[in-house]
């Protein structure tokens, strides 16, 4: 008997019981707004961005409306300009370049390799042809990069790295916190990312330069003396009379339910992990799929799962796609010609031309993405693995 998987793939789990409790507190308050709060009062939204600052062990956190939000406020806390070139990956989802085109800079694309990750000889490549001071590094799909390689080369050609880490929230390179070693790093807190908040974002920076912009830019007006993670007034004394106000505040109704969430997201990491892990090993060695190997020295959060079928024809990858779904199995394809849903390509961003990039175009046309929420469990992973084995190894075999 053919079995079908009866699982929903955007069905999060619920909110813990201490932020429906918090938020439920700051709705009976009325007071939502991040600066209406009582006097010697820090508030919800200042609390979440302490704390935040903290977990990542960087001095500085603001807490904003999305992650798109957060990369666009970068991008200009950084002083880029319209015109400006913006390196940013191949592989990467909508919002990433649809935040350097926002503010009128140009998108650079960077090759991808078949670690899903971005080409760091083309990084350097790409900078030295157009010199682009500024590398938006997408953290795509929860795969890093060798970090200890892409900022020597940075570093090296004094482009500064705005981290994209949508996707790995809690995931480590060599030990250091994903975030923490370029001049910013910007996560989010949709609810398909690794902290749910509907939406969303969270900003956070060494440099108190930096930080002092994208408070003034948040929409601090003249309040940032409430920020309990951001520098001084002192930091403040200039940028709060040239920054302009592009409002995108964090309000205390999300902050409050992100909070338990942040308390608790070491453990939730090793939950997707643990459903990574068993999705990995049901489908390793089928015949034509690549399975994405990780480096020893990345501690990732396997909230999704991405597969290869190189080189394969279009019509064949379409048909494990139909095939997968109608056993219950939701994948998604980043070949298809057309956008669909969440999946896009650096081809369909027509705000964002470019040439043709035959190397990204080969990997592009062979990823298959799915999400692993942790609603499923291990034998719910291990079953999806089954389908996706039995379907991908039927089609192979047909070709």
């Amino acid at each position: 008997m053919t079995e079908v998987f009866k699982g929903n793939f955007t069905q999060q789990e619920p909110i813990p019981e201490e932020g429906i409790e918090a938020a439920v507190a700051v709705m009976r308050s009325g007071r939502l707004h991040r600066y209406n709060v009582l006097p010697d009062e820090e508030g919800e939204v200042a609390t979440l961005e302490r704390e935040f600052a903290e977990a990542m062990g960087v001095p500085y956190c603001l807490a904003v409306a999305s992650g798109g939000y957060a990369l666009a406020c970068a991008l200009r806390a950084l002083g880029v300009k319209p015109g400006e070139p913006v390196l940013t990956n191949a592989f990467t989802l909508a919002p990433v370049p649809g935040s350097i085109a926002s503010i009128g800079a140009v998108p650079v694309f960077v090759e991808v390799t078949e670690a899903l990750t971005i080409d760091i000889d083309d990084v350097a490549a790409k900078a030295r042809a157009t010199g682009a001071k500024v590398l938006m590094l997408s953290h795509m799909r929860g795969h890093l990069c060798d970090m200890d390689q892409l900022m020597a080369v940075c570093d090296g050609l004094g482009v500064q790295v705005i981290e994209d880490c949508a996707h790995t929230m809690g995931a480590r390179w060599n030990g250091r916190l994903s975030g923490t070693d370029g001049i910013i790093g910007c996560y989010s807190t949709q609810t398909y990312k690794h902290m749910n908040s509907g939406e969303g974002g969270l900003l956070v920076t060494r440099d108190p330069e930096v930080m002092a912009r994208a408070v003034m830019l948040s929409g601090s007006y003249m309040l940032y003396s409430k920020h309990t993670a951001a520098p001084g007034a002192e930091a403040f004394a200039e940028i709060r009379y040239e920054t302009p106000n592009v409002s995108g505040r964090m309000d205390h109704l999300r902050a409050a339910i992100l909070r338990p969430q942040l308390a608790r997201l070491s453990e939730q990491c090793e939950r997707w992990n643990e459903r990574y892990r068993a999705v990995e090993a049901g489908i390793r060695g089928t015949t034509g799929l690549t399975v994405v190997e990780r480096p020893e020295v990345e501690y990732y959060v396997g909230s999704s799962i991405q597969f290869l079928l190189l080189d394969w024809a279009s019509a064949k990858v379409q048909e494990v796609v139909a095939r997968c779904a109608a056993r219950g199995v939701e994948l998604k394809w980043f070949g298809a010609g057309e956008p669909v849903g969440f999946t896009s390509r650096y081809d369909s961003w027509r705000y964002a031309p470019s040439e043709r990039m035959a190397k990204s175009d080969r990997i592009l046309g062979g990823i298959l993405d799915m999400r692993l929420p942790l609603t499923f469990s291990l034998e719910d992973c291990a079953q999806i693995a089954r389908i996706i084995r039995a379907e991908v190894g039927a089609v192979h075999q047909a070709a």
